[in-house]
């Protein structure tokens, strides 16, 4: 009895309410909408029983899609008819061409009208089709009246139902999923692609760009529906959706970082400034559109906002020379119209994909495309600069030395003169010192010869020969080109010719000099040698006839002084504590900072040496 009243209250709402479409196997793809009727259910109240028993007054549907926009305070139903006239069975699929809408219940009167659910809140977990879908089986001569309640809580309500031959939906689904798949891909290669020059330059732009792109990829897939079936779990789906602000708003948080640090927008302050600002203010309104469900509605206003202010600062860049900013314009060109597209279709004013099916798509791709190819050219400009600021810093270095070149030509130049004016005032200074010594020593031999002491005139002869040996190294020193170093053969010669004038013998000094010596430690040497050899011809011969042996040589660092006589020698264990022996002494350890060996077994033998300190 039941299932009687069932069917004569199916047989009257088809008669009173349907506007039948009549069905066919050759027709692939059909829009039901204008064949239907709807209503809005304001108390969300209705049931399916309520439709059925109660006379509800539909109203006949003209439109192709009905976008309500921001719509969480009603339901609507819409009410369509299907008429097989045909002599076989029709298998079809009814499409609700909108992954978006949270709440869809479909009611087939072959299933007595138990509810089909699937939407956002309720996916169907065996559907792989990116849409929802609902199977439908109409007998020959058959008229069937079915319907549909959708609903949508927190995203935008946009319905599009489309009947579709089997065979022709799915052959579309595959072809349109990849599609997707291509697009897809491309962004996440050029993602990846400006990801890796980041860990090369380190220049945090490609960063926020690769950052970007995976915000783009993330709502545009759950834009599309392919998140919904092929990653995130219902559960995951129904925090993203109940965030859904975050979702929008993360791309372009994103974007913006990446402006601002690619057209470096620091050099517009004021510009920069009010950039910052809108920064802070992006996820500050964001969190409170999530938060606040009455508000939630105006959620796109802010980003709207951020993008325009930001194709204003690209404009202005442009008009500042700034050669990325080119790129970027016809970026944002593209970007800006998608997204103006995407929200336009959000709030039902108008859908660009029936008559650009892949239009936001195409526009992504060559978005980043663009902006793939301005970070690149960035690449290519700041190696321009990089070569440009080289060679700028090789010419600078270039005149730089050259500079110093000149400065120290003019240095060395006044150093030179400098110096020759040292040496000639050196060579006079040792000239007037010679002679001054030459007088003294003159002075001495005259005060001498009207001495009748032997002692006294031997005392001063030694003095005479002390003051010769160091007159002698000041006439080496006026003689010759350089002040630094003494010839010491030449030298010895002098002090040794100087000390035979002053002795009658037949004593023979026999010389053997391998090296020069320093100015300040000739004069030492001068005196140690005049010392010992006039010893030697005072003590060492007393028939007046030998040998004396002068070598000096020098071995690396260290300077080898040896003065020795085939004499009679002397006891060293005897007390010598003559004023000739103690000057040697105190001139070797004080003066030269030497050693002194002393050997009187056969003759007297005396080696001094000392270290160079240079």
């Amino acid at each position: 009895m039941r299932f009687f009243k069932i069917l004569i209250l199916i047989f009257y709402t088809t008669v009173l309410y349907a506007q039948p479409l009549y069905m066919s196997n050759h027709v692939k793809l059909t829009n039901i909408l204008p064949y239907s009727k709807i209503y809005i259910d304001k108390s969300q109240t209705l049931t399916i029983n309520n439709i059925l028993k109660n006379d509800i007054p539909f109203k006949k549907n003209k439109q192709n899609i009905l976008s309500f926009g921001f719509s969480p305070n009603f339901d609507v139903w819409i009410q369509f008819s299907l008429t097989n006239n045909s002599k076989k069975t029709i298998h079809k699929i009814v499409e609700y061409k909108n992954p978006l809408t949270t709440h869809i219940e479909f009611y087939d009167p072959d299933k007595n009208f138990v509810v089909q659910k699937d939407g956002l809140f309720t996916i169907n977990t065996k559907r792989r089709t990116l849409n929802p879908i609902f199977h439908i089986l109409i007998k020959p001569h058959e008229t069937k009246t079915y319907y549909l309640k959708a609903s949508s809580y927190i995203t935008t309500l946009i319905i599009n139902i489309n009947m579709w031959d089997s065979t022709s939906f799915y052959q579309t689904e595959v072809k349109h999923q990849f599609i997707l798949a291509l697009f897809f891909g491309a962004m996440m290669i050029l993602g990846f692609y400006n990801l890796f020059i980041f860990f090369f330059t380190k220049d945090i732009s490609y960063l926020f760009y690769f950052l970007y792109v995976v915000g783009v990829v993330i709502h545009h897939g759950l834009y599309v529906g392919v998140v919904h079936i092929y990653i995130l779990n219902q559960t995951w789906i129904i925090h993203i959706v109940n965030n859904a602000a975050f979702a929008a708003a993360l791309p372009i948080f994103w974007l913006v970082l990446f402006t601002k640090t690619f057209l470096r927008t620091k050099q517009y302050p004021i510009l920069d400034k009010l950039l910052t600002l809108l920064i802070i203010l992006l996820p500050f309104t964001t969190l409170v559109f999530t938060l606040t469900n009455e508000f939630n509605k105006y959620r796109n206003i802010m980003p709207v906002l951020v993008l325009s202010y930001l194709i204003f600062i690209t404009i202005y860049a442009v008009f500042k020379k700034n050669r990325q900013a080119y790129f970027i314009l016809i970026g944002w060109s593209a970007i800006f119209i998608a997204i103006l597209f995407m929200l336009l279709s959000s709030v039902g004013m108008f859908s660009i994909y029936q008559y650009i099916p892949y239009y936001i798509e195409v526009s992504l791709v060559f978005e980043a495309v663009i902006f793939s190819i301005a970070l690149a050219d960035r690449i290519k400009q700041l190696q321009a600069d990089k070569e440009k600021a080289n060679q700028k810093l090789f010419d600078q270095q270039v005149n730089e030395r050259r500079r110093l070149f000149m400065q120290v030509e003019e240095k060395t130049r006044d150093l030179k003169i400098a110096l020759d004016e040292k040496q000639l005032l050196l060579k006079e200074l040792n000239h007037r010192v010679k002679n001054n010594m030459q007088t003294i020593v003159s002075l001495i031999r005259l005060q001498k010869d009207k001495i009748k002491d032997e002692k006294l005139k031997d005392v001063l002869t030694t003095i005479q020969n002390r003051i010769k040996s160091i007159s002698h190294l000041h006439e080496l020193l006026y003689e010759n080109e350089t002040i630094a170093y003494v010839n010491a053969y030449e030298y010895f010669e002098l002090i040794i010719e100087g000390i035979e004038e002053s002795y009658e013998n037949e004593v023979n000094i026999h010389i053997d000099i391998q090296t020069k010596l320093k100015n300040e430690q000739a004069i030492y040497c001068g005196l140690i040698l005049n010392e010992l050899i006039t010893n030697s011809l005072k003590y060492a011969f007393p028939n007046q006839k030998g040998n004396i042996y002068i070598s000096l040589k020098k071995n690396k660092n260290t300077y080898d002084l040896s003065i020795s006589d085939d004499g009679i020698g002397y006891n060293q264990s005897m007390p010598t504590n003559s004023l000739g022996n103690i000057l040697v002494d105190t001139l070797v350890k004080r003066q030269i900072k030497g050693n002194i060996t002393v050997d009187s077994k056969d003759g007297v033998k005396v080696r001094i040496t000392w270290e160079d300190n240079e």
